[in-house]
């Protein structure tokens, strides 16, 4: 997304993705106690997996928007504020729910909110691994795509890239990308703008041909590292996965780019 937008601040939570699937889960959450329904925390496998496919809804439809949008526009740096507006639009969608919400229902939605890797059940586990074996080869065939992006668009076309195709497919895989993770773990927003730039800094490279791949290992290391640190003894139960990667994870980033820093103005 950070080579697409040529934004280093740009994430999977950027273009309303993952409020996309917050939206779709607040709708099931949310409106089931306060409609006069059973709240889904109380049903199970079956709540679990509506709020599954709620989630996995949502994101496409937030995706399917700005997929349209991409065809209309020229502009990165558009296309990056409609998707930070549609993302507005979800948030607030969301806040309307939680307004006209019974409190047990709110309760259970922060709290998936907060992120959890422990969701994944043992019967979620395959279906789980089964599309991440499936999205994660095809992302890799974006790695010519993403390298040709880094030239320039100008460049780029003059090489005979679309660059609006390219565009779509690039958020498209990432959007289902982050759509399934989202329905399963709930938002995990920190690692997904912090490891691309940790890696460039560790590997000190831009090729994707590098990058990709180590940004699924160093991704993966840091939230199974994040996730035993919120499974220590001491706190009952299992703290907020997303708590744990900011609080770990942004003065290791932080340092890092400083030495990166520092590092260029010596040379």
């Amino acid at each position: 997304m950070q080579t697409v937008f040529k934004n280093p601040l740009a994430g999977p939570s950027v273009l309303g993705i993952s409020s996309g699937a917050s939206m779709g889960v607040a709708f099931v959450v949310l409106l089931s106690g306060s409609l006069g329904g059973v709240a889904l925390s109380r049903l199970g496998l079956i709540g679990e997996l509506a709020l599954t496919i709620a989630a996995i809804a949502g994101a496409l439809a937030i995706m399917a928007l700005i997929a349209f949008a991409s065809q209309k526009v020229k502009g990165n740096v558009t296309l990056l504020i409609i998707g930070v507006m549609i993302g507005y639009v979800a948030n607030a969608v969301i806040g309307v729910l939680k307004y006209f919400s019974v409190e047990e229902d709110i309760r259970a939605y922060v709290i998936w909110g907060l992120g959890s890797f422990a969701r994944i059940s043992g019967g979620q586990l395959f279906p789980f691994v089964i599309t991440m074996a499936v999205l994660l080869p095809l992302s890799f065939l974006l790695i010519k795509t993403l390298n040709l992006l880094l030239l320039g668009d100008s460049y780029a076309r003059s090489l005979g890239l679309n660059i609006k195709r390219a565009r779509l497919l690039v958020i498209s895989c990432s959007g289902a990308l982050v759509a399934i993770v989202t329905a399963y773990c709930g938002p995990i927003i920190f690692l997904g703008l912090a490891v691309p730039h940790l890696c460039r800094t560790l590997f000190r490279t831009s090729d994707h041909r590098i990058l990709m791949p180590a940004s699924l290992l160093v991704g993966a290391a840091m939230a199974l590292l994040c996730n035993l640190i919120a499974r220590m003894p001491g706190f009952e139960g299992a703290l907020p996965v997303n708590s744990v990667t900011a609080l770990v994870g942004a003065p290791v980033v932080v340092s890092v780019l400083f030495r990166r820093h520092k590092g260029e103005i010596n040379e």
